[in-house]
């Protein structure tokens, strides 16, 4: 069994830097909630690492990040930091739920390119980047909630990582250079767009900037489908936490859309207000569908995809869309 201490510490960590999630996480049942609060203090001790690049330099970050996997994998016991009660913490629900280690590994390294690498010329070497640094974080989910067919949950868990990875970066575009120097929006698809790498880095907003950002929404958007279409091979009393989830990162992407693209100069945040909403209106789809696509696809109204066709509910889509309205 997790240490209390060690959980409470997690969940403090995600209710301070994590607020979305943190909504989410109070839905899932208790055997699953705490494991998502070490697994998040993990997460965030990590990136933490390789955003100190003020405080920090490189060699020395690197150096934590590799003291962090030996403290994880069980290769070094822990210290007298207090973050290193969450890395314990995080070594014993590893131990516990067979989480892999070669997910681990290929999280910590995705941190660790952090510390070098700001740039990223295809979309492909941005995936892969996120193979670690998201996808990871949805496989260890997954093993966390003990999935009856990993199988057929672990892909879309995968691409459901990667959607809310790519919602926030499309969130946080003026954010993430003007405190890191990091560029992530793909240099081939600022290119495609009449846009640069160093438009963005001298945060010069035009309608070249906006085609790129609209065009790596719509893309976000097709993992969104795929993501959530995985939903249902998650254990019944986690889908409805998945689903919120998933319906307050995509619901960024409404806000994205009302400041016209231009996340450049501001950053879109979700209400506490419009959180809550979110919240009731899901919940209350929730109870009356059977199917996660349809309550998301009702939640969420704001997507230039299409919602799949469903012929086993008792109200079609348009129906959905009605009540959704009407409980706003």
């Amino acid at each position: 069994m997790i240490d209390d201490d060690r959980v409470a510490r997690g969940k403090r960590i995600q209710r301070q830097t994590g607020a979305t999630f943190h909504v989410a996480t109070r839905l899932l049942p208790e055997r699953i909630r705490y494991p998502t609060y070490v697994l998040y203090g993990f997460f965030r001790v990590a990136d933490e690492i390789v955003d100190a690049a003020d405080t920090a330099p490189p060699a020395e970050q690197r150096a934590e990040i590799e003291r962090i996997r030996r403290i994880v994998l069980g290769e070094e016991p822990p210290g007298e930091d207090p973050d290193d009660e969450v890395l314990a913490a995080f070594r014993d629900l590893r131990t516990e739920t067979g989480i892999a280690r070669t997910d681990v590994a290929v999280f910590l390294e995705a941190m660790a390119s952090d510390v070098d690498r700001s740039r990223y010329e295809t979309y492909a070497d941005l995936e892969a980047y996120m193979d670690g640094s998201a996808a990871a974080v949805g496989r260890m989910m997954t093993a966390v909630m003990d999935v009856e067919d990993p199988e057929r949950a672990l892909p879309h868990a995968t691409t459901l990582g990667e959607a809310f990875q790519m919602t926030n970066f499309l969130r946080d575009v003026g954010e993430d250079v003007r405190e890191r120097d990091r560029v992530y929006l793909p240099a081939e698809t600022l290119r495609e767009h009449g846009a640069s790498v160093d438009q963005i880095r001298e945060r010069h907003f035009d309608e070249s900037v906006a085609a790129a950002i609209r065009a790596e929404l719509a893309r976000t958007e097709d993992l969104y489908a795929e993501g959530v279409a995985g939903i249902r091979y998650l254990p019944a009393d986690c889908q409805l936490a998945v689903l919120l989830a998933a319906v307050l990162y995509a619901d960024h992407h409404r806000l994205i859309r009302d400041l016209d693209y231009d996340t450049l100069s501001q950053t879109p945040e979700l209400s506490i207000a419009r959180r809550l909403r979110l919240l009731a209106r899901t919940w209350w789809l929730f109870r009356r569908y059977d199917d996660p696509e349809t309550v998301f696809y009702a939640a969420i109204d704001s997507f230039d995809v299409e919602a799949p066709a469903r012929t086993t509910h008792t109200h079609s889509w348009r129906d959905c869309q009605l009540m959704s309205y009407l409980s706003r």
